[in-house]
């Protein structure tokens, strides 16, 4: 009869560990083709537990990362370089991003000049792009550097000062 109240207990304790589980989902992405290039671990390995106040959560797919509930900001590395395009490239923190806002407010950036390319989509209703791509700087630079923005807009520019200088004869 002992073995009784302890397979109560066992079983409570189990429960709660489940509906612990239950509370971080995982995050269903699809992997990038190069996903399984050893510099996406390099890089994988080294992203930040959280992004300003977004936590980051488990994603089923290799390479790649989420944070926040329900998602703010999604991670994909192993993709193909972008060629040279005309959408706004940006500097921060030593790493070129080249940024698609035909979703605004959710913005897709991918590196330039890195192989294999990283790609964010970020909710900049929730976390600025600037605050996330600064936080991931320091991991997506483990990636090799083979070229740069032409004209980057940096920190210390805004987009009206690169028009501006644009605007100039």
């Amino acid at each position: 009869m002992k073995t009784m109240p302890r397979l109560v207990v066992l079983l409570a304790a189990a429960g709660v560990l489940a509906g612990l589980s239950g509370c971080t989902p995982t995050i269903h992405m699809e992997p990038a083709p190069e996903a399984n290039d050893p510099l996406c671990a390099e890089v994988t390995v080294r992203l930040p537990d959280s992004l300003g106040d977004q936590s980051r959560v488990w994603t089923d797919a290799q390479a790649t990362a989420a944070w926040g509930t329900p998602s703010s900001v999604l991670f994909t590395c192993g993709l193909e370089p972008p060629a040279p395009t005309t959408l706004q490239c940006v500097s921060l923190s030593g790493v070129d991003w080249i940024v698609d806002d035909s979703e605004t407010p959710n913005l897709t950036v991918t590196t330039y000049g890195r192989e294999p390319a990283v790609q964010l989509y970020i909710d900049t209703t929730v976390l600025s792009a600037d605050s996330a791509l600064q936080s991931l700087a320091g991991a997506v630079q483990q990636l090799p550097k083979n070229g740069e923005c032409t004209a980057p807009v940096t920190q210390d520019e805004t987009e009206e000062d690169v028009q501006a200088e644009d605007d100039t004869p």
